[in-house]
């Protein structure tokens, strides 16, 4: 991997914004299900259909409640620096670059692969508390730490 500089403060407000995005999304789905169940026919004949459409909006709202959740935990991430790794810390290692926050996962920033990662996942617990130089081994994988933001 090149050398690159990476303003945490921009990602940051990315992943915020992937957050916001999804959500978004979800309520339009939600909202176009609800409206979809209204519409349909109070007959026995559509008991069936009237079943999966409110299974669908329970599975839509379960979404919900985890999304906002997710957007309640990223706004604890703080954007301060540290030597040592931790919540809200911008980790690039010789295989990958992280961001730890929350559960998002793969994302892409001006071109460069990132995964966002919950401070509880495997991965993040290796890296906590290792600073520059340090590295960690993960399913037989062997990391070096070279940048910490």
């Amino acid at each position: 991997m090149q050398k690159a500089v990476y303003d945490k403060s921009s990602i940051r407000n990315h992943v915020k914004d992937m957050i916001s995005g999804k959500i978004k999304t979800l309520e339009f789905y939600l909202n176009f299900t609800l409206e979809a169940s209204r519409d349909i026919k109070k007959t026995s004949k559509y008991d069936s259909f009237r079943e999966e459409i409110q299974e669908e909006i329970y599975h839509l709202d379960k979404q919900m409640v985890s999304l906002k959740t997710m957007q309640k935990n990223f706004q604890k991430v703080l954007n301060s620096t540290s030597e040592t790794i931790k919540l809200g810390s911008l980790v690039i290692t010789n295989k990958a670059r992280f961001y730890i926050s929350v559960s998002l996962g793969e994302f892409f920033y001006e071109g460069d692969r990132f995964y966002a990662i919950s401070p509880e996942s495997p991965m993040a617990k290796m890296m906590i508390g290792k600073k520059v130089g340090d590295s960690f081994v993960l399913n037989n994988i062997s990391q070096a730490i070279e940048e910490v933001f």
